[in-house]
């Protein structure tokens, strides 16, 4: 794996997607080359209408993204993936179109938009090649390329329902770039586990290294005391194979910290968990930034949701709800009314859920559109929230989840934000193993705090409202 933006990435995706934004450009380019009125070079170099066709790209790339296609990289359908390709190419088509719309009034004329225009018949020459020669690459890189780069062959050491996840996500995941050869454990020989089967106990351990010869060996095992082989294992690390606990391949394989066999000496020696305060200040300080052009470009936003939800049922437009701040500081939480005036009277402080009757029907727009949620740049305003972090919770909950839940306060070492790790990766969760999950991110995030970071989870947020995922 890869770690870009302090998240873990398969090589072969960031292969992959290197390699298509080459080819889509590519064809784009000979399209040029074929059909431009000038010389390919006076186009593409001197007139600079490269820049043209990686607008085209970029607009593609998007596409692709918001397909899901990096992240469900196993190919189902070959007609369905021509199809999305298609529908992708078609996305760009239409910004061109837009930009055709925009450059040719006056304001596009005065920033001269015109020149970005890819013109017709390499447009659709670049598009043709795109919808075949994208896919097909796809389907050689997934069948042949792969198979072709080989992957990390690694042995699970135990079998904790931890090394199991591991396992499964191996196997259902071959992007990844790891094989899993089998389990050791004291159990059946030849039991089938999530991701492979068991190959022998512990004491077989050096002679099934021996045959198989791992690269990797992964260590999870539930109890460890007068166990865990650590003579042998000490061997074959200074013998090259590669060593690791199942809690780092976890937190590699998942992108999040589990919290089933954390132990507190881990998090209390973590080089990296704990606050930056270099990384704070420069967290508040962007975030500042980025709230006050936020809350000046969608002011006029605000102001007509304020205004519907006013006209549109009976209560205040803006709702205000107290919430667990940074080291469990309260503070009033803002955000537009999407529930009827009296939602709490008789149930109290309860956790939405999906179809909750409360929502009003304008409501249930401003929630899927995350419009309910721009008040909250004037918490950032106030210095109350981040941009970025974990999602602030109320007090009443956040009593009996420190309760239920091991390390739930430590989440409320830093600020609360708008979106977070754990919003772009989990939906909205009403239960007790949806907070645990989400809590699991948000230690992530909390030890992988940085603006790289930071910038990968906006990136992602704007997917996640576009597609509306997550919302109730």
């Amino acid at each position: 794996m890869i770690r870009l933006f302090r998240v873990f990435l398969p090589a072969s995706v960031v292969g992959l997607l290197a390699s298509e934004i080459i080819l889509t450009f590519t064809c784009y380019v000979v399209a040029a080359v074929i059909f431009a009125d000038v010389d390919p070079q006076t186009y593409l170099i001197d007139e600079g209408h490269w820049v043209s066709i990686a607008i085209v790209v970029a607009c593609i790339m998007m596409g692709v993204y918001f397909h899901d296609l990096y992240t469900h990289f196993r190919i189902k359908s070959i007609i369905l993936l021509f199809q999305q390709f298609g529908v992708v190419v078609g996305l760009a088509f239409l910004i061109q179109s837009l930009l055709v719309y925009v450059g040719n009034s006056q304001f596009g004329q005065g920033v001269g938009l015109i020149d970005l225009i890819v013109p017709t018949l390499i447009m659709i020459a670049g598009s043709t090649l795109t919808i075949i020669v994208v896919p097909t690459w796809r389907i050689f890189y997934s069948k042949v390329v792969l198979r072709a780069t080989g992957s990390e062959r690694v042995l699970l050491l135990g079998a904790s329902s931890l090394v199991q996840e591991i396992g499964q996500y191996f196997f259902e995941h071959p992007e990844a770039g790891f094989s899993v050869l089998g389990y050791v454990e004291n159990l059946e020989t030849g039991a089938e586990l999530p991701g492979g089967a068991v190959l022998g106990s512990i004491s077989e351990l050096e002679q099934i290294v021996s045959t198989l010869k791992p690269e990797r060996i992964v260590v999870g095992m539930s109890e460890r005391r007068d166990r865990l082989p650590v003579n042998q294992l000490l061997e074959l690390r200074l013998s090259g194979i590669h060593i690791e606990d199942a809690l780092t391949t976890y937190e590699a394989a998942f992108g999040r910290i589990s919290t089933r066999e954390l132990r507190p000496s881990q998090l209390v020696f973590s080089k990296e968990l704990g606050s930056n305060h270099a990384a704070l200040i420069l967290q508040s300080i962007y975030s500042l930034g980025i709230a006050i052009v936020a809350t000046v470009i969608f002011l006029p936003v605000m102001l007509l949701v304020f205004l519907l939800v006013r006209l549109s049922s009976r209560g205040p437009a803006l709702y205000r709800q107290r919430r667990v701040g940074k080291n469990d500081v309260p503070f009033t939480l803002y955000k537009f009314r999407s529930m009827s005036a009296d939602a709490e009277a008789e149930s109290g402080a309860v956790w939405a859920k999906r179809d909750d009757p409360r929502v009003t029907p304008l409501g249930k727009w401003l929630r899927r559109l995350r419009l309910d949620e721009l008040p909250q740049l004037f918490n950032v305003l106030k210095g109350e929230m981040s941009i970025v972090g974990p999602r602030p919770e109320r007090p009443e909950f956040v009593t009996e989840l420190e309760k239920q839940i091991p390390y739930y306060r430590q989440r409320h070492c830093i600020k609360p934000g708008i979106t977070g790790w754990a919003q772009v990766n989990h939906k909205y969760g009403d239960t007790l193993e949806d907070t645990i999950i989400k809590l699991e991110y948000d230690l992530y995030y909390i030890k992988n705090l940085a603006p790289a970071l930071d910038a990968y989870i906006l990136f992602h947020t704007i997917k996640v409202m576009l597609l509306s995922r997550g919302s109730q």
